[in-house]
């Protein structure tokens, strides 16, 4: 047995991938905070955004808390940590990943997941299928709004929807230039209406939207735990809900665009859920040294 890892990311939003099917190689008392925090360092570890735990859910302690009654309908288990070392309830450029890792490690079988399977996550469980073109797709739940918020940045404030995908969000739609805003230190918010911190996304409404879509929007996202990521798929499920909403009465519906900084993801939001279109990669794969890990 090895201590395995691999790389890859969703749309550039990237991760270290520790399979540990059975859970005996990657217990909480051994993948702690301080060791999700050196494999993600980008100099002296692996670097990544985050890590996930490829790992059955019986194997996880706090899966029976999380999962409830659908604990028997989640084989598989989306044990997911941000850079600084905390749990993560939900990531949809994360979990399009797992999949892609369940199907290229054979332990599902691609055609298997057309219509997807349920996978656990801190945020509840969540379906994910492959589809034909080679990509991935996530049904994320119903996006869920709780209040307006305030982000700033350098001074300037910027407001914003706050909407909940198992995790938190605050949209704020701006005019501003996105390229010009610094995200190299966390948006000020109200810790009261985020008393657990929040993922905070700058938003433009592009005025032509693609081919086939309802609206189309570019953003840059800082995440809670992380800083400022390539791309976040909750951050694109929030947004899209968001912009559809956007002066608008009663629930809104219809196939968001959204450009992110590492590619293009698709949403299609409907009363009842969101589903999160998007590819997924594999980039290489390794074995940690005993030089590293014992240093």
């Amino acid at each position: 047995m090895s201590d395995r890892f691999l790389l890859g990311h969703g749309t550039e939003n990237d991760f270290v991938v520790l399979p540990d099917p059975d859970g005996d190689r990657w217990p909480e008392d051994r993948l702690d905070a301080a060791l999700v925090r050196r494999l993600c360092e980008r100099r002296s570890g692996l670097g990544g955004d985050g890590v996930l735990r490829v790992v059955r859910s019986v194997h996880v302690p706090d899966a029976p808390d999380v999962l409830g009654d659908r604990l028997a309908d989640c084989e598989w288990f989306m044990d997911h940590r941000n850079a600084d070392g905390s749990h993560a309830e939900m990531c949809g450029n994360g979990i399009r990943l797992f999949l892609h890792v369940l199907v290229t490690e054979g332990l599902l079988d691609r055609a298997a997941c057309a219509d997807g399977v349920l996978v656990g996550t801190r945020g509840g469980p969540r379906r994910v299928g492959a589809s034909p073109d080679g990509t991935y797709w996530v049904d994320m739940g119903p996006a869920r709004p709780f209040g307006r918020g305030e982000a700033t940045v350098a001074g300037q404030a910027f407001a914003g929807q706050a909407v909940s995908m198992g995790n938190p969000h605050l949209v704020c739609a701006t005019d501003a230039d996105l390229d010009a805003l610094d995200l190299t230190r966390p948006p000020g918010v109200d810790p009261a209406l985020f008393p657990d911190g929040v993922n905070v996304e700058f938003v433009q409404v592009l005025a032509r939207p693609a081919e086939g879509a309802d609206a189309h929007v570019r953003l840059r996202v800082h995440e809670r735990g992380v800083g400022e990521t390539r791309s976040c798929g909750t951050g694109a499920c929030a947004t899209a809900y968001a912009a559809l909403a956007a002066g608008a009465d009663g629930p809104q519906q219809g196939t968001v665009v959204v450009d992110v900084p590492g590619g293009r993801l698709t949403v299609d939001v409907s009363p009842g859920t969101t589903v999160l279109h998007g590819p997924a990669v594999v980039v290489a794969a390794g074995e940690l040294t005993a030089e590293w890990l014992d240093s």
